[in-house]
């Protein structure tokens, strides 16, 4: 049995590699180790039967505002691939109830945000206005091959527009903390905390370097693009691309384990599956996987050495809390002008968000975590019975091994076991009922996943970390995953190395799939 190319891993970017590749004319194979298509792109009825949870991944603006939906957008929609939108894409509530929101219009923003702080709004203008008129420069990079001559060109370019001086200017603001970003450009507590939570979302801190540079990324797209879901959830999108990948021939296998990558005269020629099958691949063999499985169970003796002993350093971040709840009704805040937001952050500010990740790299339980809440009803009413209402909460700022708790609370024994998982999960509920009038007496069940939980049901997810390891600028740019990357080619020919641990790094965008499917273009 031979392909063109074999494709390990059926998460975004294995599927927007096979879904190129098959539309491109060459014979696909994607393998996947679970009975389900679509890594974090995972729905189900978590709590109750007739109540679709996103038990993972949720939120698809990276992959609507990048160019794998650029290329594929049309043909997913004729798969079933449709979003839900809202004017309203996120917002925060503080502990003493006061809040911002983020809606689509800039002009509304600005003046909300002017009666906020004076000043304010006039400076959420031009932060997003300076992604735009730097978009060439940063989307080039953060979206293209850096080590080749359109990076080169790029960079030289700039260079001549800018000045070499201008030029490293825009660099050295762009690898500021968000903590200098918002404490130096904004007044209002609230705008502070509107924006700080969302570095968590980037694997970064508020101190972490260029991590104010990605909260502004992150401010244009939501107002741009919102903060998209997909109707009847996050696993439909798997399907729609399930259909574009056989529609072209390409084929697709579940509960196919890769035991191990062949390599012949330092060329990957294809896989052997879990019990022995062989199966050769022409012309590549792509991996969606963190390093450690490249470089460990994957290639064994064959892996390079420089790339076994870079991978020995590789760090993994923080790991991913998720909670889950059916409703009887929708919840009814005790702020105004929450009801139709998509993401809603529950924090204090900058402080929270530091003392919360700082605990959890520490390996404690927050004392207050910092808590991102979604209403996917709100946005699809298609997720529950009428009437009902489903709640999203990702704590993005969960330990991956537990040291202790924070609040010295909870009894701890140093894993992710069901008793914590439910503790932890019951601090969470006492601050979403000091916000959601009588909360309690709407829930008709809940449901929590640890960090161990979702490494359990998606081997990618090492310790719990969504992001694919550390996004810290020496892990990240060229330096992603390892020092001596260059793209995403490896070592040994023909093997290609995608997916949230390379760049351009985690989300639900599918860059890394798309820019070594373009190399076969």
């Amino acid at each position: 049995m031979a392909h063109d190319h074999v494709i390990i891993g059926s998460g975004i970017n294995g599927l927007v590699a096979a879904a190129m590749l098959a539309r491109q004319g060459a014979s696909v194979l994607l393998l996947e180790r679970e009975e389900r298509l679509g890594g974090c792109m995972m729905s189900s009825a978590a709590t109750l039967p007739g109540f679709t949870h996103d038990v993972m991944a949720a939120t698809f603006v990276l992959f609507l505002t990048g160019p794998a939906h650029a290329a594929l957008g049309q043909d997913l929609a004729r798969h079933g691939l449709e979003f839900c939108h809202t004017p309203h894409p996120t917002a925060v509530l503080r502990p003493d109830g006061s809040s911002a929101v983020l809606t689509m219009d800039r002009a509304a923003n600005v003046a909300a945000f002017n009666t906020l702080a004076a000043g304010d709004g006039d400076r959420h203008a031009a932060d997003v206005g300076s992604i735009e008129a730097n978009a060439p420069l940063l989307f080039g990079l953060l979206g293209g091959q850096l080590w080749s001559f359109a990076t080169a060109k790029l960079l030289a370019r700039e260079a001549w527009r800018r000045g070499l001086r201008g030029l490293v200017d825009y660099f050295g603001t762009a690898l500021r903390p968000a903590r200098g970003w918002l404490e130096t450009g904004y007044a209002s507590p609230q705008i502070q905390a509107l924006y700080a939570p969302w570095t968590l979302h980037c694997g970064l801190s508020p101190e972490d370097t260029y991590s104010a540079e990605m909260g502004k990324v992150v401010a244009f797209a939501l107002e741009a693009a919102g903060a998209p879901i997909v109707k009847g959830g996050a696993g439909k999108a798997a399907d729609a691309f399930r259909g574009l990948i056989e529609e072209h021939g390409g084929e697709i296998r579940t509960s196919a384990d890769v035991e191990r990558i062949l390599v012949r005269g330092g060329k990957a020629v294809g896989v052997r599956l879990a019990g022995g099958q062989e199966i050769e691949a022409k012309k590549s063999v792509i991996a969606s996987v963190p390093p450690s499985q490249l470089y460990g169970r994957l290639l064994g003796s064959d892996a390079p050495p420089p790339a076994r002993e870079a991978t020995r350093a590789y760090r993994h971040g923080r790991g991913d809390f998720q909670l889950h709840y059916a409703l009887d009704h929708a919840p009814r805040w005790k702020t105004q002008g929450l009801e139709k937001v998509a993401l809603t952050h529950l924090t204090d500010g900058i402080d929270a968000v530091s003392k919360s990740h700082n605990e959890a790299t520490r390996g404690m339980l927050p004392q207050t975590p910092t808590l991102c809440v979604g209403q996917p009803a709100a946005l699809d009413p298609s997720r529950c019975p009428e009437g009902k209402a489903i709640l999203w909460i990702q704590v993005p700022d969960a330990p991956r091994a537990i040291k202790g708790d924070a609040a010295g609370t909870i009894p701890t024994q140093g894993t992710w076991d069901a008793a914590t998982r439910e503790a932890f999960a019951d601090r969470i509920e006492a601050i979403l009922a000091n916000h959601i009038e009588g909360f309690r007496e709407t829930v008709l069940a809940r449901r929590a996943y640890s960090p161990a939980d979702l490494e359990a049901m998606n081997v990618n997810l090492v310790g719990g970390d969504p992001y694919g390891g550390a996004c810290t600028i020496d892990q990240f740019f060229v330096w992603r995953p390892l020092a001596g990357s260059v793209n995403h080619r490896t070592a040994i020919r023909s093997l290609y190395h995608i997916g949230a641990s390379t760049h351009p790094g985690p989300g639900l965008g599918g860059g890394s799939g798309f820019l070594v499917a373009k190399e076969f273009g």
